[in-house]
């Protein structure tokens, strides 16, 4: 059994995630904006014997990621998924751009991340086999061919060069770093006509997290196992 906490969790891939480690017998903290709204996972939790507990953390509030990590002095985490994000709202274009949306996104998407990492530290290195995991996109990649979306794209990719930087930083302490594209997925943000089921990413995802070790620290991976170019 490991210790694995997911961000984001209350809906699409982290809600996923969560159900699939708890059926594998792991014990996941599962943490979310608001655990007051988020029904489907605490029903999920009441359901799981004290398998799943449920946290508050905002991961575009500092001060409630750090109050999350906190509360969860002393826990080891074998695997910590940065999962939560946002899209970055409707105003993208180079033509229609809110600059207050596009901060609010470079927080969530890139800082938030960083600061879950921060927080979490001291109980990943309590681990034998540490790993964390940000969930990032493949409009990341500077070889996408793609325009737009260019609040959520930037921060990704920024998100990226953090987490290859973390996983430099993280070497001596034996902290796996890695990064996936979870594919294009049907979720609230991919929509019904994405090309492949919650159940599908969170499945490769978290066979990507089982082949992580520290010979391969740094990656970005697609859902599938495969390396992508960025």
């Amino acid at each position: 059994m490991a210790n694995i906490l997911i961000t984001g969790a209350a809906r699409g891939i982290g809600q996923e995630l969560t159900r699939q480690y708890a059926a594998n017998g792991d014990r996941v903290y599962a943490c979310c904006r608001n655990s007051g709204s988020a029904d489907v996972l605490n029903e999920m939790a009441a359901a799981s014997s004290g398998q799943i507990t449920v946290h508050d953390m905002d991961v575009g509030d500092e001060a409630s990621i750090a109050a999350c990590g906190a509360s969860l002095k002393g826990i080891t985490l074998d695997v910590v998924i940065n999962n939560a994000g946002v899209t970055g709202g409707a105003h993208q274009s180079m033509g229609d751009t809110v600059v207050a949306d596009w901060v609010e996104t470079f927080m969530i998407n890139t800082v938030g991340p960083f600061l879950v990492a921060q927080a979490l530290h001291d109980n990943l290195k309590a681990s034998d086999n540490a790993k964390i995991l940000t969930v990032s996109s493949q409009l990341a990649a500077s070889v996408w061919p793609m325009g737009g979306m260019h609040s959520y794209s930037s921060t990704k990719a920024a998100v990226n060069r953090v987490m290859i930087g973390l996983a430099m930083d993280w070497k001596d302490a034996g902290i796996a770093v890695a990064l996936v594209h979870p594919g294009y997925v049907q979720t609230d943000m991919g929509g019904a006509a994405a090309e492949i089921t919650p159940t599908e990413s969170a499945s490769g995802i978290r066979n990507v997290i089982e082949g992580m070790s520290m010979d391969n620290s740094g990656q970005f991976f697609k859902w599938n196992g495969e390396i992508h170019a960025w």
